[in-house]
């Protein structure tokens, strides 16, 4: 731990997200490893958990679509609670953009909550993008649209995290520094 690094005080729930391929799950993997008796939940876990039946997820969401994202906000958020309450401190990780990061951190209301929002450059998304062995985009147009609605469709809530020059180790340090810049109250959440 550097000098500049705060661990929370308590158990506390992360909330880490940002658009496909901006390191959501490399993050969220290494700041739980750096806290204490922690847990790791990624939400599309829940998406794929369902065998038949199951929308596909898009830029444009059909209602079916729509109606099982928010049941996997309202399961991931179930789960980080009850990880929560056992003492774990829960860094959840998932897609959350538009108005739906501020349902979702109603959903912890209640509970210390750290928002952390990935935004690297989309040409870094795209490249990051074309580097993986899974495919999040149809096409370079497609992460401008995401990064769009990030920026311009999604309340800002928490830390905000230009990523596009920084390692996963200093995303992590940057993240543990600012603790209280990532500090949302869900309760006064519209």
């Amino acid at each position: 731990m550097t000098a500049s690094e705060r661990l929370p005080d308590s158990p506390s729930i992360f909330l880490i997200t940002g658009l496909m391929a901006a390191g959501k799950s490399t993050v969220a993997q290494a700041l739980a490893e750096r806290l204490p008796r922690s847990v790791h939940v990624r939400g599309d876990v829940f998406r794929r958990m369902i065998v038949s039946g199951r929308a596909e997820m898009g830029f444009e969401l059909s209602e079916e679509a729509e109606r099982q994202l928010r049941l996997r906000y309202r399961i991931a958020a179930a789960a980080a609670d009850l990880y929560f309450q056992a003492g774990f401190t829960v860094v959840y990780q998932d897609i959350v953009l538009g108005p739906g990061l501020a349902e979702v951190v109603r959903h912890h209301t209640g509970r210390p909550l750290h928002v952390v929002v990935l935004c690297p450059d989309p040409a870094v998304v795209a490249a990051r993008e074309a580097g993986r062995a899974k495919s999040g985009y149809r096409d370079a147009a497609d992460v401008l649209d995401f990064d769009r609605v990030l920026c311009a469709e999604t309340p800002r809530l928490g830390l905000w995290l230009d990523t596009s020059d920084l390692t996963v180790a200093e995303t992590v340090d940057q993240i543990l520094a600012r603790l209280s810049e990532a500090r949302v109250d869900g309760a006064g959440v519209l």
